[in-house]
């Protein structure tokens, strides 16, 4: 039986294996993204993470599936939220798009970050997570777009369809890690892509800067590419305070949020993946949980933390409510107002009391 046919068995679609969760060989081959200096954190093929754990196999994925605990999700999971954002704001203004997808508009810049309008994370319409409510801002609803930030090429994070529309209608800037420009000109060759490594940064304009961070994760978008491209964690240096924002990590060691807050002070806003984390044992290296996000926001010492990442694609075993209630049982163990970390809802925003 070989792998395809194998995880076709064990009830995963290969499209969500391969893309969102997926496993892949570890083989070197020549990167297909990505031609650069051997660094501490590539090889010369593959990016990887110094001192984290990196891949999973098939018997790990095997395991999890066989094993059961898969919480059921509803069809259907209406947020009481649908946000009409202004065409510009002077000071800062963050909503909840869906998932992982942001609208940050903050000193008369307005920038998307992972945005995923599409029914699927998958790269095909009959296979793969789906959505389980529209997005919270509707793509004609968007205000004119300046900045496009992808964090990493995972199909619920960087979603070609949207980036398609979003350069046809508004011409933004875009900026990822490195490799993602070769991901995303396959589809479409007419976008121009900025990309810059771990420590590096892009001047956004109106005083503001994009630095790309580390983040404890990984990338793939299909059968052989795993770890070919890069991830990141972003922190936007801005007149209204740092914005530090982490599309998908593991908690790990945490040294890397303890560099956030050692090079950049503490945040005005941290935006922190809270979901897709259970089993543990089969998530941990790659995706915190509540609790973990939390030890997050008590490491970097932001003002406020909106909690994603939760509640519209279905990707691990969790319950679709569990991730903002266990948050909550977080949050009053470690002594710090619910407020201050919000689990935002699909169009839900959030901006600094006057």
């Amino acid at each position: 039986m070989n792998r395809r046919t194998l995880i076709k068995a064990l009830g995963f679609p290969v499209v969500t294996v391969t893309g969102a969760l997926g496993w892949m060989t570890a083989a070197r081959s020549k990167n297909r993204y990505y031609d650069g200096p051997v660094s501490d954190h590539f090889d010369g093929v593959r990016f990887f993470t110094p001192g984290q754990p990196q891949d999973k196999g098939l018997l790990e994925l095997a395991r999890w599936r066989l094993q059961g605990g898969r919480r059921d999700w509803p069809e259907s999971f209406p947020s009481p939220f649908r946000d009409k954002p202004p065409a510009e704001v002077a000071g800062l203004r963050s909503a909840l798009i869906g998932h992982a997808s942001f609208l940050i508009q903050v000193a008369g810049l307005n920038i998307l970050v992972d945005p995923v309008f599409s029914e699927k994370a998958s790269p095909v319409s009959f296979a793969g997570p789906t959505r389980v409510n529209p997005p919270g801002i509707a793509f004609d609803d968007l205000p004119p777009i300046h900045v496009v930030l992808i964090t990493h090429n995972h199909y619920d994070h960087l979603d070609t369809e949207t980036l398609g529309r979003l350069w046809q209608r508004h011409r933004p800037k875009f900026v990822a890690p490195l490799g993602n420009d070769a991901v995303i000109r396959a589809e479409h060759p007419e976008i121009p892509v900025e990309t810059r490594d771990w420590g590096g940064s892009v001047e956004l304009g109106n005083g503001v800067t994009a630095h790309l961070e580390p983040a404890y994760h990984w990338s793939a978008r299909g059968i052989n590419d795993r770890r070919m491209a890069l991830w990141c964690a972003f922190v936007l240096t801005t007149p209204a305070g740092v914005i530090y924002h982490i599309g998908d990590t593991g908690f790990g060691d945490g040294k890397i949020f303890h560099g956030v807050r050692e090079r950049f002070g503490r945040p005005r806003l941290a935006h922190l993946p809270i979901g897709a984390y259970e089993p543990r044992w089969f998530m941990e290296p790659q995706h915190m949980n509540p609790e973990d996000a939390v030890k997050v926001l008590r490491i970097v010492e932001a003002d406020q933390a909106l909690g994603h990442h939760w509640g519209t694609f279905r990707l691990t075993d969790e319950g679709i409510e569990e991730p903002p209630q266990e948050l909550a049982v977080a949050l009053q163990t470690a002594e710090i107002p619910e407020d201050r970390f919000r689990a935002l809802r699909p169009g839900e925003a959030w901006e600094p009391s006057a």
